[in-house]
């Protein structure tokens, strides 16, 4: 039997992550764009399901270069 885990907190921002909206965009998958960008396809999967804490500026700017975007329109901040 395994232990039960707790259920998933919300986050404590309300930063989200439009990967999904621009990967269908430009027709290219979360693999490919991890190759593009140089990050692992776990990280993205963490950015792109707004489970993310952080994300350093290296990162970020590889993966705007990659997609052909920018910060704002990578990410938003969702209203209360």
């Amino acid at each position: 039997m395994s232990p039960s885990r707790p259920a998933p907190e919300e986050p404590d921002h309300r930063v989200v992550c439009h990967l999904d909206d621009l990967l269908a965009a430009r027709g290219m998958t979360l693999t490919e764009l991890a190759a593009r960008a140089g990050v692992t396809v776990v990280n993205l999967s963490v950015l792109k399901n707004n489970r993310a804490r952080a994300i350093r500026f290296s990162t970020l700017t590889a993966i705007c270069d990659a997609l052909g975007c920018t910060p704002g329109e990578l990410l938003g901040v969702r209203r209360e």
